[in-house]
């Protein structure tokens, strides 16, 4: 039986205190003391680990100033900050020991936009891509671009001064800054924009936050001008400290206070607002792609694609290459990067043109590319070997979704060394850029190490991630080693170790970097801000009389506590461990797929990385109380009669008698993460790193089990394969008990079941018998001949299709006979999906195991298999491959849109009698001929089967049918998710969220949606029934 488990780091009295004073204080935000929240957060996308006191997520900007006095009081003064936005940094420059403040959840709002005079004012958790998808109607964007504009917010991109692509162009964040809202660590509010000198010179003489402030500042930029404009490097990139150079701008006759702010990893204050301006939308692009033979070859090459005055440079060595080739996000881009015949493809060179139109971008095109035909003509090829060009807006924003999924991707390497960031944002000169990353290299090179590179070539900056496996404590110092080599060699380059993404843990090479004269600068500008040390401590410096250390690069790292979890358990357990923090699961997006839990909740901990995260930490904790996980998990896979009756009583007993012993058992907070995962699969596919939340979810409710008994309703939704059959034999009886409000309310009060859906009247098994199908003989299709055999396809049946949408199979089933062959229902054999969903996994395997053996007798009929629901079909093909292994046979089940495509293939010029027949009806009806149909895919199909969507336009285009995909995120209902009253306001939330709007204006007969659970979540919130494709196709050719 699985014990209970205490992680013994409870809050102290003086937190206890804080929160008691917060709230008496009129603090409206949340707080949260669980270990759980407090977990997911003591990571970023770094390598360091570091457990918070709290999470504070404030309302508004009044919450925060409420926060900051109340930690002002004297019995408060140990009590330090964070600020966080989307958590994406990869030094560690939002964790802390002490209190994060979360500014995403709430305060996340466009406040107000000026087209006329190019500016918006927004709140500090507003994501970069929200920001753009506001702006775009408007024909502006936000400039700086970044590889994680998905989730990262516009408060972490000031705190750290952001840039990404097309940076000698657009500039950084602080280019961008027109004035801010801040509030300071004692309470008082600061705003900051430029002023004149004499403005800035008679408030300096006030005795105000902002006057010590001010004078301070003016005091450090104008006495030491000289040595800052000798020992700032000339760089596109800005080092983050303070910036004391741009504080000072037009010949240093206006102070801007807010350049100070921006860059200063949040040391300073809390940012609430930005004013920032805004870029007019460039309405035409042009990409050339150009490819080497090597990645040398590519670097050496920028310096001449920079003098061509492109708009950006983005470079890719081959690693990445290959990782993307791995990914499903090469489907979009393969067609733009094709091989070269005969040729090794070792590196490649994005280069941007933009403007008014393409024709405006020809000439400088032209003279690239006519630079490039003759370089590749001449002997001397420079290592280039092809190029290609697209000007096409769609095409272009696909390279740039893998090239910004590139940061993510070398994480999914195989082994236990992973890419690590460390010094992965270095910044040279653009000249001196090609020796510098030889002799880096050679570096890395040294120690037999692996390493991906890519980055902005044209800006000097390259992101180097050499393979490193932190459970490894020699390779921890190795890591030491190298950050220190780094420094030295961005030095003799003219550069710096942190070009793009903050110190952070780097701090401690701060010192060394300014000279002490100039650092002091810095501890006396932290010291007027935060005399107490109370804003990210550790971080950029301390106040000038401050004894409290820097952060090192030595710090506590996540594999300190990985390590402590055993080879053969992490082995296991890769779907989870191998996460490795990137955030790409909190992708704001509503028409993304990819966890909608985390978008509906804005809890970080119902996310896939917060979930990895808690079963990383469950997994150590286990193992410190010497409990063999591995071990346990096949002792209760492994049941008899006489250990249910032991367990049942054990389960009684910690229940009902000593359920207040169990009370703070850390189990329960990862369950309450688990069980708000939708089970949809699209991290598995979405995630860079392939971080599997179903997999391990499973297994955890599993294991959690053996000590905590289940839920009636997790039992009711395991058995629905037995259950519904047998309802069957009496649908129209059934069907008026489940109508009655008043077993919808005893539903909803002991199962905890809600709206539970009507049987199919009639029945499939009738509707089969009445149209005249042949029925299933397995003897008598033993006997066909191969060639009879072709005329057949047979139906695999699914619980929810088959009992309660049965008009969908029966409509697959008339298309298949419409095709001039014969289908057959197979009988029913349970799949197990929900099985596995709940975490029975012993039952499960003993379906998949039956089925299986079922199935593969199918087989070998060489017969097609189609199944009509995609999360059973993909069942068969993911969650049984991971049971069975090599027992799993090789059967294949088709879905409906595979199965059309390779029967159109395969009937290039369908029998004539079939052709003609198709024709005429769609001749005679016009109306469904310009009909355009809307499809709505099932999450699981378009993540796993990431072409679905655009075979179902070929299939329909092929009969001359209109179909357009609509781009949706979760509907909400995912299998029985949307049916458990627990989860009922997430599930209309998430179909709110992106669905109902979609729908609106659609017609009735327009809905096609290829998933069961969306037809049904469809129906239970509009008076809409939509259709799977498959009927609309037969309608149009009826």
């Amino acid at each position: 039986m699985l014990p209970r488990i205490d992680h013994q780091t409870h809050l102290s009295p003086l937190y206890e205190r804080f929160i008691t004073s917060l709230k008496n204080n009129g603090f409206t935000g949340d707080i949260n003391a669980s270990y759980s929240a407090r977990l997911s957060v003591a990571t970023d996308n770094s390598i360091y680990q570091q457990l918070p006191k709290l999470v504070i997520n404030p309302r508004t900007r009044q919450d925060i100033v409420v926060l900051t006095k109340t930690a002002s009081e004297d019995q408060y003064s140990e009590i330090k900050f964070s600020a966080r936005g989307g958590g994406t940094g990869t030094n560690g420059q939002s964790l802390t020991p002490g209190i994060i403040v979360d500014l995403s959840k709430y305060m996340n709002k466009v406040l107000e936009i000026n087209v006329e005079e190019k500016w918006v004012k927004v709140e500090a958790g507003v994501i970069k891509d929200q920001l753009n998808d506001y702006l775009r109607p408007h024909g502006f964007f936000f400039a700086p671009d970044l590889s994680t504009s998905s989730r990262a917010t516009i408060g972490g991109m000031i705190n750290t001064d952001a840039s990404g692509q097309g940076s000698l162009v657009y500039g950084k964040t602080s280019n961008h800054v027109l004035s801010l809202e801040s509030v300071l660590a004692n309470g008082d509010l600061l705003n900051t924009a430029p002023m004149t000198m004499e403005q800035a010179q008679l408030l300096a003489k006030e005795d105000s936050s902002h006057g010590q402030i001010t004078k301070q500042v003016l005091a450090s930029s104008l006495d030491n001008r000289q040595l800052i404009l000798e020992k700032f490097p000339r760089l596109n990139r800005f080092l983050t400290g303070y910036d004391l150079e741009n504080v000072l701008q037009n010949e240093e006759n206006t102070f801007d206070l807010s350049r100070l702010i921006t860059g200063s990893e949040g040391s300073l204050a809390f940012v609430c607002q930005a004013k920032l301006n805004i870029t007019p939308i460039s309405l035409a692009k042009t990409l050339i792609n150009i490819k080497y033979d090597s990645f040398d070859s590519a670097l050496r090459h920028s310096p001449f694609l920079v003098r061509a005055k492109a708009t950006s440079v983005e470079t890719i060595d081959s690693k990445v290459l290959n990782l993307a080739k791995q990914d499903i996000v090469w489907h979009s881009v393969s067609d733009l990067i094709t091989d070269v015949p005969d040729k090794v493809m070792d590196g490649i060179n994005i280069v941007e043109f933009n403007g008014t139109t393409v024709d405006a971008l020809a000439e400088q095109v032209t003279l690239l590319t006519q630079g490039l035909d003759e370089t590749i003509a001449s002997d001397n090829t420079g290592g280039v070997i092809g190029y290609q060009v697209t000007s096409d807006l769609v095409s272009i924003n696909k390279l740039y979704t893998m090239r910004k999924k590139a940061v993510g991707l070398l994480g999914n390497t195989e082994g236990s060394q992973k890419p690590l960031a460390f010094a992965e944002d270095t910044a040279v000169p653009p000249e001196n850029l090609a020796d510098y990353i030889g002799e880096f290299r050679q570096l890395l090179d040294s120690y037999n190490l692996h390493y991906g590179m890519f980055g902005h070539v044209d800006a000097g900056v390259l992101h180097v991630r050499p393979a490193l496996d932190m459970c490894d404590p020699e390779q921890e110092k190795l890591l030491r080693t190298l950050s220190d080599e780094v420094v030295k060699l961005t030095a003799k380059y003219g550069g710096l170790m942190w070009g793009e993404h903050g110190k952070g843990y780097r701090s401690e090479y701060a010192p060394a970097f300014f000279g002490e004269e100039l650092f002091n600068e810095l501890r006396k500008i932290k010291a007027v801000f935060d005399p107490l040390n109370k804003m990210n401590p550790g971080k950029i410096c301390t106040p000038i009389d401050s004894n409290e250390q820097l952060v090192s690069v030595d710090d506590t790292k996540r594999g300190f506590y990985d390590r402590q979890i055993p080879v053969e358990v992490k082995e296991s357990f890769t779907a989870a461990m191998d996460c490795n923090g990137n955030g790409l699961c909190f992708n704001y997006d509503a028409n993304s797929p990819m966890c909608p839990s985390s978008k509906i909740t804005k809890d970080r901990r119902h996310s896939p990385k917060g979930r990895a995260g808690l079963m990383r930490e469950w997994l150590r904790l286990l193992e410190k109380q010497g409990v063999d996980i591995l071990a346990l998990e096949q002792d209760i896979n492994n049941w008899s009669i006489k250990k249910l009756l032991d367990t049942s009583i054990a389960k009684f007993k910690i229940t009902f008698l000593s359920k207040a012993d169990n009370k703070d058992d850390f189990s329960h907070e990862v369950m309450e993460a688990m069980q708000g995962c939708l089970a949809c699969k699209a991290c598995a596919s979405q995630c860079p790193i392939k971080v599997d939340v179903p997999d391990f979810r499973s297994r955890f409710i599993n294991l959690y089990h053996s000590r905590y008994p289940r839920p009636l309703k997790d039992h009711l939704v395991a058995n629905v394969e037995i259950l519904a059959p047998l309802m069957a034999t009496a649908p129209k009886l059934i069907n008026s008990i489940l109508s009655l409000k008043a077993y919808d309310t005893l539903s909803e009060k002991t199962i905890g079941y809600v709206n539970t859906p009507l049987l199919s009247v009639p029945t499939l098994k009738k509707q089969v018998k009445q149209a005249g199908y042949s029925g299933f003989d397995l003897t008598k299709l033993q006997y066909l001949t191969d060639k009879q055999r072709e005329g057949y396809v047979l139906i695999v049946q699914d619980p929810f299709t088959s009992f309660y949408d049965a008009n969908t199979v029966q409509s697959m089933m008339a298309l298949i006979r419409k095709f001039g062959l014969e289908p057959i229902l197979l009988p029913f054999k349970p799949n197990g999906k929900a099985q596995h969903v709940k975490g029975f996994l012993a039952r499960f395997a003993k379906t998949a195991k039956s089925s299986s053996e079922f199935l593969n007798q199918i087989a070998a009929l060489n017969m097609p298999m189609v199944g009509m629901d995609a999360s059973m079909v993909l069942c068969y093909r993911d969650e049984y491959a991971k049971t069975l292994g090599d027992k799993r046979g090789d059967f294949k089940v088709l879905l409906a849109h595979e199965w059309l495509l390779s029967f159109i293939k395969k009937e290039t010029t369908l029998n004539s009698n079939i052709n003609t027949h198709i024709n005429i009806n769609i001749n005679e009806n016009e109306n469904d001929k310009k009909q355009t149909f809307k499809l709505f895919s099932h999450c699981t199909e378009k993540t796993a089967l990431v072409n679905s969507e655009n075979e179902w336009l070929a299939i329909f285009n092929h009969f001359g049918l209109s179909l357009e995909k609509v781009s949706v995120g979760c509907c909400g209902m995912a299998g029985t998710y949307g049916h458990e009253k627990s989860n009922l306001d997430n599930s209309k939330g998430l179909f709110e969220l992106s669905w109902q709007h979609k729908l609106t204006d659609l017609a009735p007969e327009q809905i096609l949606a290829t998933g069961f659970s969306c037809r049904s979540q469809v129906k239970r919130f509009t008076e809409a029934q939509a259709r799977h494709p498959v009927e609309a196709l037969l309608a149009a050719l009826t």
